[in-house]
């Protein structure tokens, strides 16, 4: 059944669509509290903005754009996720089929992207804009090599539409145009590629894709990259100098093994002395593919060296490393092994990785009780609702933080709720409510709904006052009862300004 599944492109995305449904129903019937991005999500999800602050604004437009039609509810929040994941895959096929001669390479390549944890596990637990980067990787990898194959105008397009979505997804998708001019600047053989007329117009919707988040990005500069910086630097544990670059290389390494250990294991388990042998292996498009992975891991050397950069995470290597799995499959091609024997032994690691995934999926949310770690999925949002509105129903929300915006939005689609100073300053909403407005937040730890200075703060410069702080406790969802979450809340009337 396997060896059927894989025998072409059409069939082995036919079984992935059915992964991915699968998907889409384990977290609908799993607890409606959303995870970080997730909340993140639902909050923006009621702004149509060029820029929602460290994050390119994207992945926000697509979901602003669905949310419009559809309200906010789970299913508007995963299946666009699980689509946009499949559309990587699926390119992803599309890429490996322009560079691998034999027919039964290319779909086992789409399939083995499950084995990578950044993509196959990480993508669909938590992430979104890496969602849309891996997507927008997949789609430039299918029209850079067949504009290195067989140039058209609609790959030299496929690969301007490919940058202006990766641009607008995640800043560090830039590396990988990049990479990808210098591997080809310095070859002879494609260097006309770059010379080519059809460049212009990818180039042109490009610019078109990115223009409206780029006028937004100069005014705003601080807030878009801040964030990051803070979380690359990692100023509270590295110190200055050559010591903060030896930390941040030996994270870039770890990083890179991080990335790369897993698939690698696999092949050399499947293909086994043939994978070894096919290292030596080379061609015109493995040396392209070299030098591109090569210029990306430059690139972020130079960010550790000139940035300051102590903490590389593995999930920031995707446009440089993502290629890594059609590059092994050319590598043992370009070898002349007979593969059918490793084919065989490869193929069943996908269903596994499938099956596990979901299990990871599923336990690491109702098994929790035996563990005493409990996720964001499992803060019971909607019995807090449930208490909280048990005598009156709010006309606005104000909340302390994302995590806790987005699950009340959920909670209440009708319901405007907003954050202190997002996107302008104050809450002008508050002194057009008419009636009841519910304020709450939520502590630094679980057990801590003490209200943070900062939310206190930006409050009474919104002219919201506090009259009665109050403090909600509820067990954890498939909890044992005895380990808590805790919010902090007020009612307060709106129009008081």
């Amino acid at each position: 059944m396997l060896e059927r599944i894989t025998r072409n492109i059409t069939s082995a995305s036919i079984f992935l669509a059915v992964y991915f449904l699968l998907n889409i129903v384990l977290r609908i019937a799993l607890p409606h509290t959303l995870d970080l991005d997730e909340a993140e999500q639902s909050f923006y999800s009621q702004y149509l903005l060029a820029g929602y602050g460290p994050q390119p604004p994207f992945y926000n437009w697509i979901q602003y754009a669905i949310v419009s039609v559809t309200g906010i509810t789970m299913w508007a929040l995963s299946v666009p996720k699980n689509i946009i994941l499949f559309g990587c895959y699926l390119f992803y096929g599309l890429a490996a089929r322009e560079v691998l001669k034999s027919r039964l390479l290319p779909p086992i390549a789409m399939l083995s992207l499950i084995t990578l944890p950044q993509v196959g596990l990480m993508a669909q637990r938590e992430l979104t804009h890496t969602v849309a980067l891996l997507f927008a990787t997949s789609l430039f990898l299918f029209g850079f090599f067949r504009t290195l194959r067989q140039p058209t105008i609609g790959s030299y397009l496929v690969i301007g539409i490919a940058t202006g979505i990766g641009l607008i997804s995640k800043y560090n998708f830039a590396i990988l145009p990049f990479a990808a001019f210098v591997a080809v600047l310095v070859d002879r053989k494609w260097r006309s590629r770059l010379l080519d007329w059809r460049l212009l117009p990818a180039f042109a919707i490009a610019i078109v894709v990115v223009l409206p988040h780029a006028l937004w990005l100069p005014d705003n500069l601080v807030s878009a990259s801040a964030p990051t910086m803070e979380r690359m630097t990692a100023e509270h544990e590295a110190a200055a100098g050559l010591p903060r670059i030896g930390q941040g290389l030996l994270s870039l390494v770890i990083a890179v093994l991080g990335f790369v250990a897993l698939p690698i294991v696999f092949f050399a388990a499947a293909f086994r002395r043939d994978f070894f042998r096919a290292l030596s292996a080379s061609s015109p498009m493995i040396r392209v593919i070299e030098r591109m992975m090569i210029v990306s891991l430059l690139a972020f050397v130079g960010v550790v060296i000139v940035a300051g950069a102590s903490d590389i995470h593995e999930r920031w290597l995707d446009p440089c490393l993502l290629v890594m799995l059609i590059y092994l499959f050319l590598k043992l091609e370009t070898a002349g092994f007979d593969l059918s024997a490793g084919l065989a032994r490869f193929r069943p690691v996908v269903p596994v990785f499938m099956v596990v995934i979901l299990a990871i999926l599923l336990l690491r949310i109702v098994a929790m009780q035996y563990t005493g770690v409990y996720t964001r999925t499992n803060v019971p949002f909607a019995n807090f609702v449930d208490e909280l509105t048990a005598t009156r129903k709010p006309v606005l929300i104000v909340a302390g933080s994302k995590f806790v915006a987005g699950n009340m939005k959920l909670e209440f689609p009708d319901v405007p709720v907003v954050i202190p100073f997002f996107p302008g300053r104050g809450v002008p909403e508050y002194a057009a409510a008419k009636g009841p407005v519910l304020v709450v937040w939520r502590g630094e730890t679980a057990n801590d709904p003490t209200i943070s200075p900062e939310f206190a703060d930006n409050l009474v410069k919104s002219g919201i006052r506090l009259k009665e702080i109050n403090t909600l406790t509820l067990p954890y969802l498939f909890g044992d009862g005895k380990h808590t979450f805790s919010i902090g809340y007020s009612w307060v009337e709106g129009g008081a300004l």
